[in-house]
């Protein structure tokens, strides 16, 4: 018999249930009550969708887990240092990206000069490392600079973003599956397609 999808588990209840007009017998009764508690040991992964077959981050979920990476200071050269922090996380579903938002400020570590302050937009991809059983960012690279009243560091910024790119962002685990998050009902799955959504992230899984 070939093997079922946790949704084609829930499916077949539900047209027994639809097709059942007369009362239910004992041995049926407990064949029922069998697949529902499958199913209910499903519906205890949080973020496990039964019915689509999906694994849900919301967009929260996402923000929290980048936080956990700033605030981050990087030296650039000698002279220049970079504090960046407040991560914002913005989803895009046309493109299937997502873009990290930060504050940057810019400091002279040797002249005392005021500090330049900015903001960057990082933008990524998302990927599944199956080796690590983690989400992770993929290839995120400098969309956006903005500087508050000195353009003229513009290009200094750009420069410090693709350091900030490469060192903080790049592989970074938005999530790291549990063993058990990969089982259900006794069926080892895996992750495949990953959607981007306006409010969250949504990762299918599989039967292997």
């Amino acid at each position: 018999m070939p093997e079922r999808s946790p949704r084609a588990v829930c499916q077949t209840v539900i047209d027994h249930l639809l097709r059942s007009a007369m009362p239910l017998t004992a041995t049926t009764a407990r064949r029922l009550a069998a697949t529902l508690l499958a199913i209910a040991s499903l519906s205890a992964h949080a973020g496990y969708n039964v019915w689509t077959g999906e694994y849900t981050f919301s967009k929260a979920e996402l923000q929290s887990a980048v936080e956990k990476r700033f605030p981050a200071t990087l030296r650039y050269g000698e002279l220049v240092s970079v504090k960046l922090s407040h991560p914002r996380l913005v989803l895009d579903p046309t493109a299937n990206r997502v873009t990290t938002q930060v504050d940057a400020v810019m400091t002279n570590t040797v002249l005392p000069t005021p500090p330049v302050n900015g903001t960057m937009s990082l933008n990524s991809g998302v990927r599944y490392d199956a080796t690590q059983r983690a989400v992770l960012l993929d290839k995120p690279t400098v969309q956006d600079v903005q500087v508050q009243g000195m353009a003229q560091y513009g290009q200094q910024l750009n420069a410090i973003g693709a350091v900030v790119a490469e060192q903080l962002l790049k592989d970074y685990p938005l999530h790291t599956f549990k063993p058990d998050e990969l089982r259900f009902n006794g069926k080892e799955v895996v992750p495949g397609a990953i959607t981007v959504a306006p409010e969250e992230v949504r990762v299918q899984l599989n039967l292997k």
